[in-house]
């Protein structure tokens, strides 16, 4: 599918502690811009039910990831519970040179990575000038806890666990460019779309 243009490509990269409502958020947002491209993660792990490749994941080869590494393919890439997970690079351009901007959906580590890879290739190359991060958080933990519970689909521990997670990533928000605090969904969003539509807008100098 063939990017729309905006006025200028933007790369827009968004974490947020599990239970924030940062996939609802997202998916509203590439909804309503079809200039947005959702960022799809590649990953040696098998697919699980229902998930569909080029959609959800990239699923390829530990030897191919390897490889690709061995290129420079990838922004960011890390191993977690055994499995390879990374960024592609091509994939980001493929889209920029369509006009289209990128929506990365990223956890804080991965976030870290991203920005030290783009501060290394210098503030007027590559891809850093198109870059902008967002941190979505919950109003406070107690409100976490009780969307985690409703949602009825973990247990105690992994709620625990999810909320000690949480306490973490919420410590590092204030190396986000932008916060977004999601008390209530239809604020969040309109806070979300105001500021995707500013980057979009922003002189990007060379």
């Amino acid at each position: 599918m063939k990017a729309v243009p905006v006025p200028h490509p933007v790369i827009l990269l968004i974490s947020a502690p599990s239970g924030a409502g940062k996939t609802t958020l997202c998916q509203r947002l590439l909804n309503e811009h079809p200039g947005l491209h959702y960022s799809v993660s590649v990953t040696t792990r098998a697919p699980r039910e229902g998930e569909v490749d080029g959609r959800h994941y990239e699923f390829i080869s530990r030897s191919e990831f390897l490889a690709r590494v061995d290129q420079g393919d990838f922004l960011e890439h890390a191993e977690v519970h055994g499995n390879l997970y990374g960024t592609s690079r091509r994939r980001i351009e493929d889209v920029f040179q369509e006009g289209g901007s990128v929506l990365m959906d990223v956890d804080v580590q991965g976030a870290r990575l991203i920005r030290s890879a783009l501060e290394e290739e210098g503030k007027g190359n590559g891809l850093k000038p198109f870059f902008h991060d967002i941190f979505i958080s919950p109003p406070d933990l107690d409100v976490l806890r009780e969307r985690l519970e409703g949602r009825a689909q973990d247990s105690q521990e992994i709620i625990e666990r999810r909320l000690k997670n949480a306490a973490e990533e919420m410590a590092d928000s204030y190396l986000y460019e932008y916060q977004v605090v999601n008390d209530r969904l239809e604020s969040a969003y309109d806070q979300l779309r105001s500021i995707y539509t500013a980057c979009c807008h922003h002189t990007v100098l060379g």
